[in-house]
Order: structure tokens, then sequence, then C-alpha cells
């Protein structure tokens, strides 16, 4: 899921649009989930350049971890992502969500859930917030909103976060969502050509409440 499982150096792009232009005051209604400061909905093509902005500008942070983030990285693969989101939702396959200021309309970040195993009854749960918006609890509430959906509309069982072990900063959003490490997988993750052992977190419904 655009990452989850996003150096600014080569990538495609000639005229960012400004971030002003990009946002417009959201409805409440367009949230499936909110807490008041940060609302989480479903991706549409006017999320387009505000997405593309956001990963351009967080791409030195995102590169080490997003295997999709990479200096050639385009306008058009953002929109590539944005089009597959509805499909993916309607199957039942992963569930991207736009992460919103519900104030001003600011894009934020993305949360979603991929991998999901109806005859199991679990999902991957991933996140990425822009570098600017970092450690101010974004990431951390939009997790527990994505988990909280997982299981009270999805009616999921289990959420497991795959987290590799040098990222430090992702291992406390997951600790301080209330997901519970549960041990260590060596070398789970491939990324940008080098396998990282990876600690796994999970949600039950029970850690929720």
């Amino acid at each position: 899921m655009h990452g989850y499982l996003p150096t600014a150096e080569g990538l495609v792009v000639s005229n960012p649009v400004p971030a002003s232009t990009l946002r417009v005051l959201p409805r409440p209604s367009e949230f499936l989930l909110s807490d008041g400061n940060i609302g989480l909905r479903q991706f549409t093509l006017k999320d387009v350049p505000p997405l593309f902005n956001a990963i351009r500008e967080s791409m030195p942070q995102l590169s080490a971890w997003m295997v999709w983030a990479h200096p050639g990285y385009s306008m058009e693969d953002t929109q590539t992502f944005v089009l597959k989101c509805g499909p993916g939702w309607e199957k039942g396959e992963q569930y991207s969500f736009a992460i919103i200021d519900v104030h001003d309309g600011e894009f934020l970040g993305s949360v979603g859930l991929s991998a999901v195993n109806r005859a199991h009854g679990f999902a991957n749960l991933g996140y990425w917030v822009h570098s600017r918006k970092t450690r101010h609890g974004v990431a951390t509430s939009a997790t527990r909103m994505a988990a909280r959906f997982s299981f009270q509309t999805l009616k999921l069982n289990r959420v497991e976060l795959l987290v590799p072990t040098p990222n430090v900063a992702s291992q406390r959003v997951a600790e301080k969502a209330g997901a519970q490490r549960e041990g260590l997988l060596r070398k789970r993750l491939q990324l940008n050509g080098i396998a990282h052992d990876a600690f796994v977190y999970s949600f039950v419904q029970e850690d929720l409440r």
C-alpha cells in the first residue's frame, strides 16, 4: 500500500503545485474516521497533487523504508496509486486512507490496511506522515483509527505491523498506538537491496479498549 506496507535528487517533477492551492476545507461527512483533529477518508483524484508534493518533500525520510519511494518517483506514479485505491477497496484487498487535517484540509500522510486475509481474519497495517508533520501524534492517532476500522468495520481478528529494526521512529509510533511487540523476524524485509530483520507488532480488539 503505497509503501507500507513513501534523495529528492532526480525526482521527476518540474513545477510542483503550491501547497496553498491544494487545500480545500473538508466536510465532516467526508471522513470515515476522525479524532477531532485529523480525519481518515478514501483517496480521490483531487489528492494526487498534495500527495505527490508530500512525498516529494518527505523523500529523504521515506526512501530509507518504503520500497516505492525512489529518485524517479513521478506524479504519474502517484496517480496510478490513487486510481488503484478504489478497486482495491471494492475487492476487499486493501484499504488506503488519506490523513487530513480536519481544521484546514491539509494533506498529512497516509495509513492503510493491506494483505487482507479473510480466511484467518488479519491484515497488515502501515503508515507514513509528511516529514513536516511528524512528532505531532498524527501517525499514532491514524494508526489507532485504522486498527479500529479493521475490527469494527472489516470484522478482522488481528492487525500486524512489520517494522525494520533500524526504524526506531516507526517502532515508537506502533508502541504509542498500543500495538504489542511480539518478536523478531530475521531478514523479513528487503529494502534497497538489503535484507532487514523486522519486529512484528500486532493489535487485537482488546488492545483498543
